[in-house]
């Protein structure tokens, strides 16, 4: 059974930092590509950043310059730096994986950007 559990989120002034980290099991991570979406009050789930097994990344305009995706095969663990953090970075952040045939979600982890 495919499994995602997304942590690091919370509450952070503007101009902050927080470290997202989502752990898998159930898969064969390193085939997989990772993703993190966010979801604001009464908008659409969008993309934030994609890593490809083979490494290749993908930015959101909004967030270039900002946030890092990385992965650690070794680990079955995907995370986003967040840096420079917005008040519009304020979301549920969820964690995906990405087969040929099939995304699955986490549960997502509440980050809150506000002074």
């Amino acid at each position: 059974q495919v499994q995602l559990v997304e942590s690091g989120g919370g509450l952070v002034q503007p101009g902050g930092s927080l470290r997202l980290s989502c752990a898998a099991s159930g898969i064969i991570f390193r085939a997989y590509t990772m993703a993190w979406y966010r979801q604001a009050p009464g908008k659409q789930r969008e993309l934030v950043a994609r890593i490809s097994n083979g490494g290749s990344i993908n930015y959101a305009d909004s967030v270039k310059g900002r946030f890092t995706i990385s992965r650690d095969n070794a680990k079955n663990t995907v995370y986003l730096q967040m840096n420079s953090l917005k008040p519009e970075d304020t979301a549920v952040y969820y964690c995906s994986a990405d087969s040929s045939i099939l995304r699955t979600w986490g549960q997502g982890t509440q980050v809150t950007v506000s002074s």
